[in-house]
């Protein structure tokens, strides 16, 4: 149901995932008659026309690049008829009911069909608010840019008709969502709405908000994960000019300061004395033999049948937001006020107040557009830290977490490593197992380190999309190693890897039977959108079309989150040990794609993910520590390093949209690896190849 709140402008709000075709009443009065709401109300998508003649929605979720404001945005201006222009969509803050959730490819799923009903009915209300102006049918009067139009030609702002358009009790016109051929907005590329302020430097991250008196802090942290301070000497530090506070939190010890100059040369003056954390002895290859000693075992194969086998191992990966986290708070006596980018704001409001000894009604969090998360900012140990340093310190703060601080403490995809098994009799796969274990995700997750959303369960079944092929009987099982290390969510989560072992598998069972790998995928995919998606990038990308030696082609699928996707990589592997990824096709069905440009810019980074992490990007561990510390030495790809050729095909559909923020990440990996074993005649299976 859609809400009509009583207000002097049309405020108009559903619950995310109601069912609003009976919305054409109202519920009672939420506000005073005389109050501009502006988009408050806990569990509600809210939308309100102001007299400036904008549209407002406070977005339950957060902005960390890959485009959500701007989607949702075209979804209120398709339904209101408005300009794009127009639309202005804040981030709410962090609310006491509701989904405030962003992760797991779920956004423009979940807000696709509240968004819509939200929209259609302002529209409703702003048209019969004009009809009774005007005295004429509310059938007659058409919306176009923001306004109401009148046969006549007359026409009303939406803002001019915001203050009756709220008294409107019930609609004269339909307040349904328009069919799909009349779109006009959605399904048509279009410019990210924030993409100027972001270029030219305008866009607002924590690291760029100034808040009264908060001052620059950072932390000194163990030289190891989990290290604790056994003595520390601040005299030095606190004698420095600009140095404001030195106080110990769980993490280290934090320097407070009048710049982050100051912050660090205070920091750097401290003399710690550390503890070893429980990992001191531990390094790569002890947790690797832990890992595969602790893979589940197969099964016995079927009688008579040809077995194809692999083990394949992944390496730590960072996150690696270009944006290091960076929270801001004021912690008071008897309340909390927080800054930062959150995934899951609710669960991080709990555990700051529950740190920093609050009630959660307590603790207002403001939730701030990231530069980039891929899954980092679904916790919030930085935020917590920043509370209880605040606390401390007695005054507030602007912590930030630097690149080394990130990369050596901060959470990473766990290593994983996995066994698959194919077995096939008379030209045909009638068997398939996949088992897998992987650091486990649950450490840390206390003293405010939760992590929302995705957490793989310690042992079970594994998550296996084998499932898209037609290869009998499926089986596989999954299992974790508690090692002290601060692991989490990582793009794709689990599918990351477990679909990138399989489609290199696919491949070489295809080179068992003497088969194409694209014709046996072909004949061997259940769904029909596969095999459009993986027909149109053999096609689009030329493949098996003569090649110089050393390079190669290399194809992979992936089905997930309601979508799927196909991925053609060709790479230049003349010297194996520095190869190049030359050109890159894709092609996505996900359903009706809200701004398709949008799309091809999430497939564009997850292919360079893919090249990444398959190539060049991965953590070492050192007797407890992780070696590398910043973009110097942890190799993600550059432009250098970028498909001198990319092209993405988005597949024409009137479905509801699925998911496609994380989609094309496993895709991209395993057609990454596949054209290096083409081009080199090898079979890779440690990763990043650079290990």
């Amino acid at each position: 149901m859609v809400y009509s709140l009583s207000t002097a402008t049309l405020v108009v709000a559903a619950p995310l995932g109601c069912d609003t075709s009976t919305a054409q009443g109202s519920e009672p009065a939420r506000a005073p008659a005389d109050t501009v709401v502006t988009g408050t109300d806990d569990e509600m998508l809210v939308l309100e026309v102001t007299r400036e003649n904008k549209v407002v929605v406070r977005l339950p979720r957060v902005e960390v690049g890959q485009g959500i404001t701007t989607a949702v945005a075209m979804m209120i201006a398709e339904e209101l008829d408005a300009r794009l222009a127009d639309v202005d969509i804040p981030l709410a803050d962090a609310r006491t009911k509701g989904n405030q959730n962003t992760g797991g490819s779920d956004s423009v799923r979940s807000l696709y069909d509240p968004a819509r009903r939200l929209a259609a009915t302002a529209r409703a209300r702003l048209v019969t608010a004009a009809a009774r102006r005007w005295r004429v049918p509310a059938w007659s009067l058409r919306t176009k840019d923001t306004e109401v139009i009148a046969p006549d030609g007359r026409t009303a702002t939406f803002g001019s008709l915001s203050a009756s358009a709220a008294r409107v009790r019930r609609t004269s016109v339909s307040a349904r969502p328009k069919p799909a051929s009349r779109h006009q907005l959605i399904g048509r590329p279009t410019n990210r709405v924030d993409g100027r302020d972001i270029v030219t430097g305008r866009a607002t991250y924590a690291g760029d908000l100034h808040v009264a008196g908060a001052k620059p802090t950072v932390v000194a942290r163990p030289p190891t994960f989990g290290g604790k301070v056994v003595t520390v000497d601040d005299r030095a530090a606190r004698a420095l000019p600009g140095v404001h506070a030195v106080v110990r939190v769980p993490g280290g010890i934090a320097v407070v300061a009048e710049t982050f100059h100051h912050a660090f040369q205070g920091r750097d003056a401290l003399k710690i004395k550390w503890a070893p954390g429980p990992l001191g002895s531990l390094s790569d290859a002890g947790i690797r033999s832990r890992l595969k000693a602790a893979v589940p075992k197969l099964g016995a194969p079927p009688r008579g049948s040809h077995q194809v086998e692999g083990e394949f191992e992944f390496a730590f990966v960072s996150h690696a937001p270009m944006e290091v986290l960076t929270a801001i708070a004021d912690v008071r006596a008897h309340r909390a006020e927080m800054w930062f980018s959150a995934q899951g704001p609710m669960d991080a409001r709990d555990d700051i107040a529950s740190a920093v000894g609050l009630p959660a009604s307590a603790v207002t969090v403001h939730v701030m557009r990231g530069g980039g998360s891929f899954g980092r900012r679904l916790t919030h140990e930085a935020a917590v830290e920043a509370a209880l340093i605040s606390k401390a310190a007695g005054r507030p703060v602007k912590l930030m977490w630097s690149r080394n601080d990130d990369t050596r403490h901060g959470r990473m995809r766990p290593a994983t490593h996995h066994r698959i098994r194919a077995s096939h009799k008379d030209g045909r796969v009638i068997a398939f197992a996949h088992a897998m274990v992987s650091v486990d995700e649950s450490y840390g997750r206390k003293g405010g380190a939760r992590q929302a959303l995705f957490v793989r369960p310690a042992a079970g079944p594994a998550p296996s999309d084998s499932g898209l092929y037609n290869f009998g009987r499926l089986s596989g099982d999954s299992g974790g190693v508690e090692l002290a290390m601060p692991v989490g969510a990582w793009r794709s989560v689990d599918s990351g890897t477990m679909r990138t072992a399989e489609e290199i598998l696919v491949d070489e069972i295809a080179g068992s039977l003497g088969v194409d790998p694209v014709a046996f995928r072909r004949t061997t995919l259940r769904s029909k959108a596969v095999r459009a998606v993986l027909d149109k990038v053999a096609e689009a990308g030329s493949w098996n079309a003569p090649l110089p030696a050393g390079h190669g082609q290399g194809v992979a699928v992936h089905e997930e989150y309601g979508s799927c996707v196909a991925c053609l990589a060709e790479i230049d592997a003349t010297d194996p040990r520095k190869p190049r990824v030359v050109k890159v096709v894709m092609a996505a069905d996900v359903g009706t794609a809200v701004n398709p440009r949008g799309l091809q810019a999430q497939l564009m980074g997850t292919a360079v993910d893919g090249i990444s992490t398959i190539l060049s990007a991965g953590l070492h561990i050192d007797r407890g520590a992780v070696r590398e510390g910043s973009f110097a030495d942890f190799h993600w790809a550059r432009q250098r390093n970028a498909p001198l050729h990319f092209e993405a095909h988005i597949m024409p559909s009137t479905a509801e949209p699925g998911g496609a923020g994380e989609l094309g990440v496993p895709a991209a990996s395993g057609a990454v690896a596949n054209a290096y074993a083409r081009a080199t005649g090898t079979r890779p299976r440690r990763f990043p190849l650079n290990f």
